[in-house]
């Protein structure tokens, strides 16, 4: 059976870690937690489950604490663990089960990680993420002929779910970090800007559209040229455009979105801006269009629900405006409208995997 040691990091999480160490506790052989500057009881909390809690000055950058906690560890696996996640008892048996049979070619193992938020910047319910790491990985030669070192992992997906709980949004402090590492001059990993431009769309306030707008416009938008990047600052960009009244600049970004290849978040982009506006027959169109006409490529919800609600506000004021005109016949029609659209938004549902 091979030995696993457990790493985390964490700081002020005394309201969820005991129920986090419970669940994952007999699985371990060490538990190293890092602790990054908590003012709570985090550290006397995770005194009660092991001894080694290590200090570790908080530099905004995660990468550095999580590789500082992995090089306390001496087992044969590490396991990166999160104070907001918990593991029931049918997972856990499945866990120990993993750990008695893993084979020792295996480098990588991916868990299902299970939104359990509704705060979330998540496309789906559950996703597979790496979740144990083989601490000392061996180079191999593979080939009978034309010989070469394998140099990708053996990565295994297991049945194991981690129940993600956290009860908070993180979105500000993961903000906060990416425009230090900007102003720092630090160049993003691709699909760490894919994820940067998604949090925000998705949990973004206007005040943080506003503080990243001359990054976005004076910066990221010349910095990357990959295509998944680019459709990524176009949707932001979309939307900064939009909420700072800058017409030319959101329908030049919009229109060449829709020519190339439409995605939902520009077209209910597009119905925000006609509803703003008033035209509400012209917002319908491009609402039914991010509903069925095109897909998502950053938040599912603008192919789902967020579409679907709108549309129904759209036919609540046209039924309002047809009631002012007179016309009850016309009124019921668009009211009729707007429940069906709410009851498909009320049914719509997050897939449970992509």
């Amino acid at each position: 059976m091979i030995s696993i040691s457990m790493c985390m990091i964490a700081k002020n999480e005394e309201s969820v870690l005991k129920r986090c160490l419970d669940s994952y506790s007999g699985l371990f052989d060490e538990i190293i937690i890092v602790d990054t500057g908590s003012t709570d009881n985090t550290k006397n909390i995770a005194a009660g489950y092991t001894d080694k809690i290590y200090d570790f000055e908080w530099t905004g950058d995660f990468s550095e604490a999580r590789n500082f906690a992995f090089s306390k560890a001496s087992c044969d696996y590490i396991f990166s663990a999160d104070a907001d996640e918990v593991l029931d008892d049918y997972n856990r048996n499945l866990f120990m089960r993993l750990k008695s049979v893993l084979l020792p070619e295996i480098d990588i193992v991916q868990m299902k990680y299970v939104n359990c938020s509704h705060n979330t910047v998540y496309n789906s319910k559950k996703e597979l993420r790496p979740k144990l790491y083989k601490r000392l990985r061996t180079f191999t030669w593979i080939s009978p002929i034309h010989e070469t070192v394998r140099l990708q992992p053996v990565i295994f997906d297991s049945d194991i779910e981690i129940l993600h709980m956290p009860q908070s949004s993180h979105s500000k402090r993961d903000f906060s970090i990416f425009k230090k590492s900007i102003d720092n001059g630090t160049h993003l990993e691709n699909y760490v800007l894919r994820m940067f431009c998604k949090e925000l769309l998705i949990s973004g306030s206007d005040d943080d559209f506003e503080e990243f707008y001359d990054i976005f416009t004076r910066r990221l938008i010349y910095e990357y040229t990959d295509n998944d990047c680019l459709e990524a600052i176009s949707c932001v960009l979309a939307r900064m455009y939009r909420l700072k009244n800058l017409s030319d600049d959101f329908f030049k970004i919009a229109l060449k979105n829709v020519a190339v290849s439409p995605c939902s978040e520009i077209c209910l982009e597009i119905g925000d801006y006609f509803f703003n506006k008033n035209d509400i027959s012209e917002a319908v169109l491009w609402y039914i269009n991010a509903s069925s006409e095109t897909e998502s490529v950053l938040d599912i919800r603008t192919s789902g629900d967020i579409p679907l609600r709108r549309l129904a506000q759209c036919y609540t004021t046209l039924a309002s405006e047809a009631v002012a005109h007179g016309d009850d016949v016309l009124a019921d029609t668009y009211n009729n409208n707007a429940s069906e659209y709410e009851k498909q938004a009320d049914n719509w549902k997050m897939p449970e995997e992509l």
